[in-house]
């Protein structure tokens, strides 16, 4: 007796553009990594309304960290979300920081404030043991 063969039904989701959402004022967060540029946009609640990096706006390799790069996700992440002014909340020492605060200010959205985040260590991590040879 042959096996009845099992068929897999797959249905695939597309992804429907995000609309556009209207907040009067909202925080957008920058991280600028030394190898990607991750920009998020939230309302002042904290919840996300819209991201986007680098390596989603279609740069691979050595042009995720280019200054246009960030330029680009910064742009990318901003046209979904409609709004007037906006707190900036910068993180990490990329080429992206100030691209992608260059392009925040040209889309017309006015900082209340720019806020740089970075963690910084007090003491750090225990170096390790010294070197017995």
């Amino acid at each position: 007796m042959a096996k009845a063969r099992v068929k897999l039904v797959t249905r695939r989701t597309r992804r429907r553009r995000k609309s556009t959402r209207r907040i009067p004022k909202g925080v957008i967060h920058v991280q600028a990594g030394f190898n990607n540029t991750i920009v998020t946009v939230t309302d002042v609640r904290g919840q996300v309304l819209s991201s986007s990096s680098a390596g989603n706006c279609g740069f691979r390799g050595k042009r995720k960290a280019s200054p246009f790069a960030a330029e680009t996700t910064a742009v990318t992440a901003i046209r979904t979300v409609v709004m007037q002014r906006a707190e900036v909340l910068v993180k990490g020492a990329g080429l992206g920081r100030d691209a992608a605060l260059r392009a925040i200010s040209r889309s017309g959205i006015r900082f209340t404030f720019i806020r740089d985040v970075t963690p910084l260590p007090h003491n750090g991590c225990r170096p390790p043991k010294k070197r017995r040879v």
